[in-house]
């Protein structure tokens, strides 16, 4: 596994030392990153789909239904 040299802030470092076992501190903290990337992630796609949204057109459920009603009635044409 490829060692990544980073730098913690001292009361994360002391907590971690106090409450986590020396041969498990690496996956303690390959866990916390993959929670906050997926976290991050999340935001990511979430903000992608209101950019989407504010492009996008909006139909009230009326014209929603019309639309269907006019797509049925071609459909059996």
């Amino acid at each position: 596994m490829p060692k990544l040299n980073v730098s913690i802030d001292e009361n994360i470092r002391e907590e971690l030392f106090k409450l986590v076992p020396p041969r498990r501190r690496s996956q303690v903290v390959n866990e916390a990153l993959r929670k906050e990337l997926l976290h991050r992630k999340r935001e990511q796609a979430t903000e992608a789909v209101r950019r989407l949204r504010k492009r996008s057109a909006t139909m009230t459920s009326g014209e929603i239904l019309a639309a269907v009603r006019r797509d049925r009635t071609r459909a059996h044409s």
